[in-house]
Protein backbone atom coordinates (compact mmCIF):
# COMPACT_ATOMS: atom_id res chain seq x y z
CA UNK A 1 0.00 0.00 0.00
CA UNK A 2 2.90 2.20 0.52
CA UNK A 3 4.02 2.02 -2.48
CA UNK A 4 0.74 2.83 -3.92
CA UNK A 5 0.79 6.32 -2.20
CA UNK A 6 4.40 6.43 -3.47
CA UNK A 7 3.14 6.58 -6.70
CA UNK A 8 0.43 8.94 -5.90
CA UNK A 9 2.86 11.08 -4.93
CA UNK A 10 5.11 10.90 -7.62
CA UNK A 11 2.72 11.67 -10.46
CA UNK A 12 2.37 15.25 -8.99
CA UNK A 13 5.39 15.60 -11.14
CA UNK A 14 4.21 14.20 -14.25
CA UNK A 15 1.63 17.38 -13.79
CA UNK A 16 4.66 19.85 -13.73
CA UNK A 17 6.03 17.79 -17.32
CA UNK A 18 2.49 17.84 -18.59
CA UNK A 19 1.64 21.67 -17.62
CA UNK A 20 1.79 22.96 -21.04
CA UNK A 21 -0.18 20.56 -22.93
CA UNK A 22 -3.98 21.07 -23.69
CA UNK A 23 -5.64 18.19 -22.48
CA UNK A 24 -9.40 17.07 -23.03
CA UNK A 25 -10.92 13.80 -20.60
CA UNK A 26 -14.73 13.71 -21.17
CA UNK A 27 -15.67 10.69 -18.88
CA UNK A 28 -19.67 12.53 -18.15
CA UNK A 29 -21.36 10.79 -20.45
CA UNK A 30 -19.80 7.24 -19.00
CA UNK A 31 -20.21 8.10 -15.93
CA UNK A 32 -23.61 9.32 -15.65
CA UNK A 33 -24.71 6.08 -17.37
CA UNK A 34 -22.63 4.34 -14.59
CA UNK A 35 -24.20 6.57 -11.41
CA UNK A 36 -27.55 5.61 -13.31
CA UNK A 37 -27.38 2.29 -13.16
CA UNK A 38 -25.13 1.40 -9.90
CA UNK A 39 -26.39 3.68 -6.90
CA UNK A 40 -30.15 4.43 -7.89
CA UNK A 41 -30.53 0.47 -7.09
CA UNK A 42 -28.61 0.94 -3.76
CA UNK A 43 -30.42 3.41 -2.03
CA UNK A 44 -32.95 1.40 -0.43
CA UNK A 45 -33.37 2.09 3.17
CA UNK A 46 -35.79 2.21 5.81
CA UNK A 47 -36.03 6.20 5.37
CA UNK A 48 -33.73 7.51 2.84
CA UNK A 49 -33.61 11.57 2.93
CA UNK A 50 -31.89 14.52 2.74
CA UNK A 51 -30.80 17.94 4.19
CA UNK A 52 -29.61 21.04 2.93
CA UNK A 53 -26.46 22.22 4.50
CA UNK A 54 -25.36 26.35 3.94
CA UNK A 55 -21.62 26.30 3.72
CA UNK A 56 -20.87 30.40 2.81
CA UNK A 57 -22.31 30.57 -0.75
CA UNK A 58 -22.97 26.60 -0.92
CA UNK A 59 -26.20 24.85 -0.14
CA UNK A 60 -25.27 21.48 -0.49
CA UNK A 61 -27.20 18.76 -0.58
CA UNK A 62 -26.95 15.87 2.36
CA UNK A 63 -27.68 12.23 2.09
CA UNK A 64 -28.62 10.42 5.14
CA UNK A 65 -30.68 7.15 5.75
CA UNK A 66 -32.60 6.55 9.24
CA UNK A 67 -32.95 3.14 10.73
CA UNK A 68 -35.82 2.60 12.85
CA UNK A 69 -38.12 -0.65 14.15
CA UNK A 70 -41.89 -0.04 14.84
CA UNK A 71 -41.99 -0.22 18.78
CA UNK A 72 -44.18 1.84 20.88
CA UNK A 73 -42.52 4.21 22.96
CA UNK A 74 -39.87 6.82 22.97
CA UNK A 75 -36.71 6.26 21.03
CA UNK A 76 -33.19 7.29 21.51
CA UNK A 77 -30.75 8.20 18.43
CA UNK A 78 -27.39 6.76 17.17
CA UNK A 79 -25.53 8.98 14.93
CA UNK A 80 -23.41 6.59 12.66
CA UNK A 81 -20.63 8.63 10.63
CA UNK A 82 -18.76 6.75 8.20
CA UNK A 83 -14.82 5.91 7.83
CA UNK A 84 -13.64 9.33 6.07
CA UNK A 85 -12.20 7.54 2.74
CA UNK A 86 -12.06 7.81 -1.20
CA UNK A 87 -15.18 5.58 -1.27
CA UNK A 88 -16.87 6.94 1.61
CA UNK A 89 -20.60 5.85 2.05
CA UNK A 90 -23.39 4.84 4.38
CA UNK A 91 -23.23 1.56 3.12
CA UNK A 92 -20.81 0.66 6.05
CA UNK A 93 -22.68 1.41 8.52
CA UNK A 94 -26.50 -0.24 7.24
CA UNK A 95 -26.02 -3.87 8.84
CA UNK A 96 -25.20 -2.55 11.99
CA UNK A 97 -27.73 -0.19 12.32
CA UNK A 98 -30.25 -2.78 11.13
CA UNK A 99 -28.87 -5.16 13.86
CA UNK A 100 -29.34 -2.44 16.52
CA UNK A 101 -32.78 -1.28 15.82
CA UNK A 102 -33.83 -4.82 15.62
CA UNK A 103 -32.61 -5.85 19.51
CA UNK A 104 -35.36 -6.44 21.73
CA UNK A 105 -34.64 -3.87 25.10
CA UNK A 106 -35.65 -1.25 27.74
CA UNK A 107 -34.93 1.54 25.25
CA UNK A 108 -36.20 1.64 21.11
CA UNK A 109 -32.87 2.75 19.12
CA UNK A 110 -32.98 4.83 16.21
CA UNK A 111 -30.22 4.90 13.92
CA UNK A 112 -29.12 7.73 11.78
CA UNK A 113 -26.73 7.23 9.17
CA UNK A 114 -24.77 10.39 7.15
CA UNK A 115 -22.53 10.72 4.60
CA UNK A 116 -19.93 13.57 4.62
CA UNK A 117 -20.29 16.58 2.04
CA UNK A 118 -17.93 15.67 -0.58
CA UNK A 119 -18.48 11.57 -0.14
CA UNK A 120 -20.90 8.97 -0.70
CA UNK A 121 -24.55 10.15 -2.28
CA UNK A 122 -24.18 13.88 -0.38
CA UNK A 123 -23.33 16.49 -3.02
CA UNK A 124 -19.45 17.11 -3.85
CA UNK A 125 -19.10 20.46 -5.03
CA UNK A 126 -15.27 22.27 -5.64
CA UNK A 127 -14.60 23.82 -2.17
CA UNK A 128 -11.53 23.72 0.17
CA UNK A 129 -12.24 20.88 2.25
CA UNK A 130 -10.42 21.21 5.38
CA UNK A 131 -10.41 19.47 9.06
CA UNK A 132 -12.18 22.88 10.32
CA UNK A 133 -14.90 22.46 7.57
CA UNK A 134 -15.89 18.78 8.32
CA UNK A 135 -16.20 19.45 11.61
CA UNK A 136 -18.59 22.24 11.02
CA UNK A 137 -21.09 20.09 9.17
CA UNK A 138 -20.99 17.48 11.60
CA UNK A 139 -21.99 20.03 14.13
CA UNK A 140 -24.14 21.67 12.15
CA UNK A 141 -26.04 18.67 11.09
CA UNK A 142 -26.39 17.39 14.72
CA UNK A 143 -27.35 20.69 16.08
CA UNK A 144 -29.85 22.30 12.92
CA UNK A 145 -33.48 23.02 14.41
CA UNK A 146 -35.05 20.68 10.71
CA UNK A 147 -32.19 17.92 11.03
CA UNK A 148 -33.03 14.48 11.72
CA UNK A 149 -31.29 15.04 15.11
CA UNK A 150 -32.95 18.22 16.08
CA UNK A 151 -35.35 17.49 19.17
CA UNK A 152 -32.48 14.82 20.83
CA UNK A 153 -31.13 17.89 22.79
CA UNK A 154 -28.41 15.63 24.50
CA UNK A 155 -30.01 12.29 24.47
CA UNK A 156 -27.92 10.89 21.39
CA UNK A 157 -25.03 8.75 21.06
CA UNK A 158 -22.53 9.03 17.90
CA UNK A 159 -20.60 6.03 16.66
CA UNK A 160 -17.73 7.20 14.23
CA UNK A 161 -15.09 5.16 12.37
CA UNK A 162 -11.42 6.57 11.12
CA UNK A 163 -11.69 10.26 11.27
CA UNK A 164 -15.00 10.33 11.80
CA UNK A 165 -14.92 9.43 15.93
CA UNK A 166 -11.82 11.73 16.12
CA UNK A 167 -13.84 14.78 14.59
CA UNK A 168 -16.40 13.95 16.78
CA UNK A 169 -14.22 14.19 20.32
CA UNK A 170 -12.77 17.33 19.04
CA UNK A 171 -16.00 18.81 18.70
CA UNK A 172 -17.40 17.84 21.78
CA UNK A 173 -13.90 19.23 23.00
CA UNK A 174 -14.63 22.57 22.16
CA UNK A 175 -18.44 22.10 23.55
CA UNK A 176 -19.96 21.90 20.14
CA UNK A 177 -21.84 18.80 20.66
CA UNK A 178 -22.28 16.84 23.88
CA UNK A 179 -23.60 13.15 22.57
CA UNK A 180 -24.40 10.79 25.89
CA UNK A 181 -21.58 8.41 24.79
CA UNK A 182 -19.16 8.02 21.61
CA UNK A 183 -17.88 4.76 19.89
CA UNK A 184 -14.76 5.06 17.97
CA UNK A 185 -14.24 2.28 15.65
CA UNK A 186 -11.01 2.19 14.20
CA UNK A 187 -10.24 5.44 14.68
CA UNK A 188 -7.36 7.53 13.10
CA UNK A 189 -6.14 10.95 12.93
CA UNK A 190 -3.12 10.95 9.76
CA UNK A 191 -4.22 10.95 6.08
CA UNK A 192 -2.89 8.18 4.08
CA UNK A 193 1.04 10.08 3.13
CA UNK A 194 1.46 11.91 6.04
CA UNK A 195 1.30 8.15 7.91
CA UNK A 196 3.64 7.17 5.21
CA UNK A 197 5.72 10.23 4.59
CA UNK A 198 5.31 12.23 7.67
CA UNK A 199 4.52 16.19 7.76
CA UNK A 200 7.55 18.45 7.30
CA UNK A 201 7.63 21.42 5.58
CA UNK A 202 9.47 20.01 2.03
CA UNK A 203 6.19 17.50 2.25
CA UNK A 204 3.83 19.51 2.98
CA UNK A 205 5.09 21.34 0.11
CA UNK A 206 4.54 18.13 -2.04
CA UNK A 207 1.33 17.41 -0.58
CA UNK A 208 0.25 20.68 -1.95
CA UNK A 209 1.41 20.20 -5.22
CA UNK A 210 -0.51 16.48 -5.41
CA UNK A 211 -3.68 18.35 -4.02
CA UNK A 212 -3.74 20.99 -6.72
CA UNK A 213 -3.01 18.31 -9.54
CA UNK A 214 -5.77 16.15 -8.48
CA UNK A 215 -8.24 19.30 -8.52
CA UNK A 216 -7.09 20.32 -11.71
CA UNK A 217 -9.79 20.27 -14.40
CA UNK A 218 -7.89 18.01 -16.79
CA UNK A 219 -5.26 16.20 -15.39
CA UNK A 220 -6.54 15.62 -12.18
CA UNK A 221 -9.67 13.63 -13.70
CA UNK A 222 -7.10 11.84 -15.55
CA UNK A 223 -4.85 11.34 -12.54
CA UNK A 224 -7.91 10.26 -10.29
CA UNK A 225 -9.55 7.60 -12.56
CA UNK A 226 -5.42 6.03 -13.41
CA UNK A 227 -4.93 6.30 -9.15
CA UNK A 228 -8.13 5.80 -7.48
CA UNK A 229 -11.34 5.51 -10.09
CA UNK A 230 -10.64 1.99 -11.16
CA UNK A 231 -11.61 -1.27 -10.18
CA UNK A 232 -8.40 -2.65 -9.70
CA UNK A 233 -7.15 -0.41 -7.12
CA UNK A 234 -10.25 -0.26 -5.19
CA UNK A 235 -9.89 -3.83 -5.04
CA UNK A 236 -6.26 -3.43 -4.10
CA UNK A 237 -7.04 -1.22 -1.05
CA UNK A 238 -9.74 -3.34 0.47
CA UNK A 239 -7.85 -6.39 0.09
CA UNK A 240 -4.34 -5.00 1.82
CA UNK A 241 -5.81 -3.17 4.56
CA UNK A 242 -9.63 -1.95 4.15
CA UNK A 243 -10.80 -5.52 4.93
CA UNK A 244 -8.57 -8.05 7.01
CA UNK A 245 -9.41 -10.83 4.94
CA UNK A 246 -9.75 -10.59 1.08
CA UNK A 247 -12.13 -13.46 0.72
CA UNK A 248 -14.98 -11.00 2.38
CA UNK A 249 -14.28 -8.43 -0.93
CA UNK A 250 -16.86 -9.21 -3.10
CA UNK A 251 -17.51 -7.71 -6.43
CA UNK A 252 -20.65 -6.42 -5.14
CA UNK A 253 -18.49 -4.23 -3.02
CA UNK A 254 -16.18 -3.23 -5.37
CA UNK A 255 -18.79 -2.50 -8.00
CA UNK A 256 -20.62 0.14 -5.37
CA UNK A 257 -17.26 1.47 -4.43
CA UNK A 258 -16.10 2.06 -7.91
CA UNK A 259 -19.66 3.47 -8.99
CA UNK A 260 -18.88 6.26 -6.62
CA UNK A 261 -15.73 7.08 -7.95
CA UNK A 262 -17.54 8.25 -10.48
CA UNK A 263 -19.81 10.93 -9.18
CA UNK A 264 -18.91 14.61 -10.50
CA UNK A 265 -16.73 16.17 -8.32
CA UNK A 266 -15.76 12.87 -6.60
CA UNK A 267 -11.91 13.88 -6.59
CA UNK A 268 -11.95 17.24 -4.49
CA UNK A 269 -12.48 15.48 -0.62
CA UNK A 270 -10.38 12.41 -1.63
CA UNK A 271 -7.54 15.43 -2.67
CA UNK A 272 -8.12 16.65 0.92
CA UNK A 273 -7.72 13.32 2.88
CA UNK A 274 -4.99 11.52 0.88
CA UNK A 275 -2.64 15.01 1.98
CA UNK A 276 -3.25 15.33 5.33
CA UNK A 277 -6.01 18.53 5.14
CA UNK A 278 -8.37 16.66 7.04
CA UNK A 279 -6.51 15.42 9.88
CA UNK A 280 -8.35 16.80 13.10
CA UNK A 281 -5.15 16.76 14.93
CA UNK A 282 -1.06 16.82 14.19
CA UNK A 283 0.40 14.58 16.71
CA UNK A 284 -0.48 10.97 18.53
CA UNK A 285 -0.35 13.33 21.16
CA UNK A 286 -2.96 15.60 20.53
CA UNK A 287 -4.96 12.12 19.43
CA UNK A 288 -4.83 10.93 22.87
CA UNK A 289 -5.66 14.36 24.32
CA UNK A 290 -8.61 14.45 23.00
CA UNK A 291 -10.23 11.78 24.24
CA UNK A 292 -8.90 12.31 27.58
CA UNK A 293 -11.01 15.48 27.56
CA UNK A 294 -13.96 13.30 27.35
CA UNK A 295 -13.46 11.40 31.04
CA UNK A 296 -13.49 15.38 32.37
CA UNK A 297 -17.14 16.07 30.54
CA UNK A 298 -17.92 12.40 32.05
CA UNK A 299 -18.78 10.69 28.51
CA UNK A 300 -18.59 7.08 28.04
CA UNK A 301 -15.86 6.54 25.39
CA UNK A 302 -15.52 2.74 23.66
CA UNK A 303 -12.68 2.22 21.32
CA UNK A 304 -12.86 -0.70 18.82
CA UNK A 305 -9.35 -1.63 17.85
CA UNK A 306 -8.88 -4.24 15.00
CA UNK A 307 -6.78 -7.47 14.34
CA UNK A 308 -5.70 -6.60 11.46
CA UNK A 309 -5.35 -2.84 10.92
CA UNK A 310 -2.53 -1.56 8.63
CA UNK A 311 1.20 -1.38 11.25
CA UNK A 312 0.65 2.50 11.60
CA UNK A 313 -3.09 2.60 11.98
CA UNK A 314 -2.90 -0.24 14.71
CA UNK A 315 0.32 2.01 16.64
CA UNK A 316 -2.31 4.43 16.55
CA UNK A 317 -4.87 2.91 18.18
CA UNK A 318 -3.18 0.99 20.83
CA UNK A 319 -2.19 4.64 22.02
CA UNK A 320 -5.48 4.63 23.24
CA UNK A 321 -5.43 0.85 24.98
CA UNK A 322 -5.01 2.67 28.13
CA UNK A 323 -5.77 6.28 27.48
CA UNK A 324 -7.62 8.38 30.12
CA UNK A 325 -10.75 9.39 29.00
CA UNK A 326 -11.51 5.31 27.32
CA UNK A 327 -13.73 4.48 29.15
CA UNK A 328 -13.68 0.56 27.16
CA UNK A 329 -10.97 -1.03 24.85
CA UNK A 330 -12.49 -3.81 22.75
CA UNK A 331 -10.15 -5.37 20.22
CA UNK A 332 -12.55 -6.86 17.12
CA UNK A 333 -11.01 -8.92 13.55
CA UNK A 334 -11.46 -6.75 11.03
CA UNK A 335 -8.93 -3.70 9.36
CA UNK A 336 -9.91 -0.07 8.85
CA UNK A 337 -13.65 -1.15 8.27
CA UNK A 338 -14.80 -3.45 10.85
CA UNK A 339 -18.35 -2.26 10.98
CA UNK A 340 -18.97 -3.67 7.34
CA UNK A 341 -16.15 -6.36 7.05
CA UNK A 342 -17.41 -7.76 10.75
CA UNK A 343 -21.24 -6.22 11.17
CA UNK A 344 -22.42 -8.90 13.75
CA UNK A 345 -19.37 -8.15 15.77
CA UNK A 346 -19.49 -4.89 15.90
CA UNK A 347 -23.02 -4.66 16.64
CA UNK A 348 -22.44 -7.19 19.86
CA UNK A 349 -19.95 -4.85 20.82
CA UNK A 350 -21.48 -1.63 20.64
CA UNK A 351 -25.08 -3.03 22.03
CA UNK A 352 -23.08 -4.06 25.35
CA UNK A 353 -21.80 -0.60 25.43
CA UNK A 354 -25.13 0.93 24.70
CA UNK A 355 -26.68 -1.47 27.81
CA UNK A 356 -23.98 -0.44 29.78
CA UNK A 357 -23.99 3.45 29.82
CA UNK A 358 -27.47 4.30 29.24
Amino acid sequence: MERFYFILYMCTFVYQSLNQISLRVDVTGYRDQFIKKHIDVKIQSTNSNSWQWKFKENSIKIYYEEHEKEKEGPSKNILMIPTISDVSTVEEWRSVASNLVQQDGNVNWRATIVDWPGLGYSDRPKMDYTADVMEKFLVDFINAPDGPISGSENDFVVFGGGHAATLTIRAVKRGAVKPKAIAAIAPTWAGPLPIVFGRDSSMETRYGLLRGTLRAPAVGWMMYNMLVSNEKSIESQYKSHVYSNPDNVTPGIIESRYALTKQKGARYVPAAFLTGLLDPVQTREEFVGLFAEMGSQNIPVIVLSTEGSPKRSKAEMEALREAEGVSKFVEVPGALLPQEEYPAMVAEELYKFLQENL
